[in-house]
């Protein structure tokens, strides 16, 4: 911040300046900023001297940006629109217009979607904005309300309360099932073709460790369709790519529609859960409430 203040003055020029650039006009961003023409004029003389070059080409009647000012500009302004759009999110969020959960695209996709009806039809007047993230992040931090965590409850600064256990399966397309011998034992397993997920920032259980739970050595060698989001893995599944490990509250909705189809009747509960969080220092507002209670009593299954 010190290193900008030396480029520009204060921020009270750059305010100025791209008052002055969008409306063109020295005495319109003065009426608009609720200044006199003088103390415009004096703000971005003072950004000039210190960038050291010329912002405007000045006429008896009219100011025109230099390429120098037509750059900052565009910066300058875009930065302000961010800031803006940011500090009307939080004045939202702080307000209770609206509440945001983060969760993963597999859980927006096969969890909470297919409930959203459910939820307005509950709960018309409540805005509810779902933000999909690739991993866990500080809700306080980000100005969000809720979000879906895998593990133990033990996180400092944050309250929770468990939606579901881990349960996983296998499962692949009917499609691929019907191409293939019956599996007869989970050994079988491994001649099928596998889609893995490579998680890059959350831990999760692998293909490997559901094999190891049965006391079967699976040597993973590098083999198979590898992707870093859990939606993606379940579309190459559907898409009969090969077998993936299944999250028995993220698949159960596409095994009804007949989507995917569980391998087998191996079933492994991890002792895991996933959980709603939420800042433990920052009270819900009423609308974040009613989600939260919501999302905690709502059937597993849609539409039930």
């Amino acid at each position: 911040m010190r290193d900008l203040l030396r480029h520009v003055g204060s921020v009270h020029n750059l305010v100025v300046f791209e008052a002055a650039a969008r409306l063109g006009s020295f005495s319109k961003a003065a009426e608009e900023l609720g200044l006199t023409q003088p103390a415009v004029s004096q703000a971005v003389r003072r950004l000039e001297t210190a960038i050291g070059t010329r912002l405007f080409q000045r006429s008896h009647r009219a100011i025109a940006l230099t390429d120098s000012g037509d750059r900052l500009h565009a910066d300058v302004a875009d930065g302000f629109t961010r800031i803006l759009a940011t500090a009307r999110q939080i004045r939202r969020a702080a307000h209770g217009e609206h509440a945001t959960l983060i969760v993963s695209t597999a859980f927006a996709t096969w969890w909470m979607v297919p409930r959203l009806a459910a939820f307005r039809a509950r709960h018309p007047h409540v805005d509810l904005r779902l933000e999909t993230r690739d991993k866990d992040v500080d809700i306080a931090a980000e100005a969000t309300t809720l979000a879906v965590r895998r593990g133990t409850p033990d996180w400092p600064g944050y309250e929770s309360a468990p939606i579901t256990s881990e349960r996983l399966m296998t499962v692949a397309s009917p499609k691929l099932l019907a191409s293939r011998p019956r599996p007869a034992s989970i050994r079988d397993l491994l001649d099928f073709p596998l889609v893995h997920l490579d998680e890059p920032h959350r831990v999760r259980p692998s293909l490997a460790d559901f094999f190891q739970n049965f006391g079967v050595r699976f040597r993973d060698g590098g083999e198979g369709l590898r992707l870093n989001d859990y939606a993606l893995v379940l579309q190459a599944a559907m898409a009969g790519e090969g077998l993936a490990l299944g999250w028995a509250h993220i698949c159960e909705l596409p095994i009804e529609q007949g989507l995917l189809a569980q391998v087998g009747p191996w079933t492994w509960e991890t002792g895991e859960r996933f959980h709603l969080v939420w800042s433990a220092t920052t009270p819900l507002t009423e609308n974040a409430r009613l989600v939260r209670d919501w999302i905690l009593t709502t059937p597993q299954r849609p539409g039930r």
